[in-house]
């Protein structure tokens, strides 16, 4: 599970990356940034309800390392 989040925090830092060189490249004019941004949004969504199952079914525990 630990790997997971891992990924999906990276896959998501790259998206938000993805869109800071598509609005530097396309200087505002296309939307190439709104699509980087909207699945940045989507995978932050996707993690939090993967976080709240773990939680709810017991794959990850408060306080536990």
């Amino acid at each position: 599970m630990r790997i997971l989040v891992i990924a999906m925090l990276l896959i998501i830092v790259l998206s938000l990356a993805s869109a800071l060189v598509y609005l530097v490249k396309d200087k505002g004019d296309g939307n190439r940034t709104v699509k980087a941004l909207t699945w940045r949004i989507g995978l932050s969504l996707g993690l939090f309800l993967l976080l709240m199952a773990g939680a709810y079914t017991g794959l990850i525990a408060p306080g536990r390392m």
